[in-house]
């Protein structure tokens, strides 16, 4: 599958049904991977963070999730043929798994919601094999037990929702214990999915303004909004030849 690099950080060229098919691969043949969402800020952080960049590195599939990668693409003659959200794609897979018979278990969010989103899936998606779930606010010396419970259940995919970077560390740290063919982290999914939080009009979504809208019921968020203009700035310079960056490739 095309891979291209934006500041040294891989991002697949890939649509939402290559994305199912590769986690239909890995399912079948039980090759235990791991899937991350691409975004502005991740890229910002891991430019600064080399922990971080390195702790990102070994995802298995890169998903350009932000609209700022998309944008960043076609500046860098890098084309991407589609986004690719992490809350879409966690419906995506959870409809496949429905039809397909695989085994899914819920990790993250406040106590309740996992449950509540658990509950909601099972309902929307008759047959789907929804083998267990548990909240994302456990204490650090409870996480063999969450990694046991996991295990234990055998899901074919793992979706962690407890933000970035705890829910890639948590990947990362147990994902050969866990056993699971598929992990992927999916931030606030179930917060949406949920609805407790809402998502943008869905002309935001198409234009490209979702972090807009995000901002605007989060005020809050003004801070982490803060690597987009950041962001901006790098791929212009990268454009006009200002910009070199260590591993990054034409």
């Amino acid at each position: 599958m095309l891979r291209h690099e934006i500041f040294g950080i891989p991002v697949n060229a890939l649509t939402y049904q290559d994305a199912v098919d590769w986690v239909a691969e890995r399912v079948a043949t039980g090759t235990k991977s791991w899937i991350l969402a691409i975004n502005p800020e991740k890229i910002m952080k891991a430019l600064s963070d080399e922990r971080l960049r390195l702790l990102l590195l070994q995802a298995d599939l890169f998903i350009p999730d932000g609209i700022g990668v998309l944008w960043a693409g076609k500046i860098l003659g890098r084309p991407f043929p589609q986004r690719v959200t992490g809350v879409d794609i966690f419906v995506l897979l959870v409809k496949e798994a429905a039809k397909r018979g695989w085994r899914i278990f819920l990790l993250g969010a406040p106590p309740g919601v996992s449950k509540e989103v658990s509950q909601g899936l099972a309902l929307e998606y008759p047959g789907l094999q929804l083998v267990g779930y548990h909240h994302g606010y456990y204490q650090a010396e409870e996480e063999a037990q969450v990694v046991s419970k996991i295990r234990a259940a055998a899901p074919d995919i793992l979706f962690v929702a407890m933000g970035s970077p705890r829910q890639e560390q948590f990947i990362v740290s147990n994902r050969t214990l866990l056993g699971v063919p598929v992990c992927m982290g999916v931030g606030g999914s179930f917060d949406v999915i949920s609805g407790r939080k809402k998502r943008a009009p869905l002309w935001m979504q198409r234009f490209g303004l979702e972090w807009s809208y995000r901002l605007f019921l989060e005020p809050k968020r003004i801070m982490r909004m803060s690597a987009l203009p950041k962001f901006v700035i790098l791929v212009l310079r990268k454009k006009l030849g200002m910009l070199k960056l260590e591993g990054d490739k034409k």
